[in-house]
């Protein structure tokens, strides 16, 4: 079981979060397999408000959050003020040296940018980041018209509901494609790795 700590904030994007959220939680449950341990985290155990006030409390808080395999950092505009937050950016730092994958959604690539992770990297965002992301991370190759980019390690998707197309991929990734159909399946989602296939790097 491998666990995946996704991180949350105030003003982060709904879709961006709940979409992979959903995607780790019931890939494996038909087939009575518990591969994912999921969980958010946030930079306290308070309660954190969401894009249109959505209150969401956090399983951990940076402190006692269990080391995560895979760490998924979402976007939504609150990343615009906590790409200036040294402690979740030294967070995201520290706890990426030891993951197995950091994937992030829409603007989140900004706060990965941040944390000097995606500098001679290939990455995506949303499609109103592009030019910002650019901006702070002049050592990334910014694809903008890719919606899922794959760098090994680090995987990034466009803005919003890409993220669970990327959420998909990395359960065909790490389990095999039919794993995946079966979980999109499931969830009544279109999906197939036939015609979502990432830019690899």
């Amino acid at each position: 079981m491998k666990n995946v700590a996704i991180l949350i904030f105030d003003e982060v994007e709904v879709l961006d979060f709940c979409g992979p959220f959903e995607v780790f939680s019931v890939t494996g449950k038909r087939s009575n397999l518990n591969p994912f341990h999921v969980y958010t985290v946030a930079q306290t155990d308070k309660p954190v408000l969401a894009r249109n006030n959505l209150s969401i409390n956090p399983s951990y808080s940076l402190s006692d959050c269990p080391p995560p395999d895979i760490l998924l950092v979402p976007g939504g505009y609150g990343t615009r003020t906590e790409m200036h937050n040294p402690i979740l950016i030294d967070w995201i730092q520290r706890r990426a040296q030891k993951a197995e994958l950091i994937l992030s959604v829409c603007t989140g690539a900004l706060l990965l940018a941040k944390a000097g992770l995606l500098d001679g990297l290939s990455a995506t965002t949303h499609h109103r980041a592009i030019d910002l992301l650019k901006e702070i991370a002049p050592k990334t190759e910014v694809l903008e018209s890719e919606r899922i980019v794959d760098n090994g390690k680090v995987i990034l998707s466009a803005g919003i509901s890409a993220g669970i197309d990327m959420s998909l991929y990395v359960v065909s990734r790490l389990l095999g494609e039919g794993e995946a159909e079966e979980t999109a399946a499931y969830m009544e989602y279109d999906w197939s790795m036939r015609n979502r296939r990432p830019a690899l790097i």
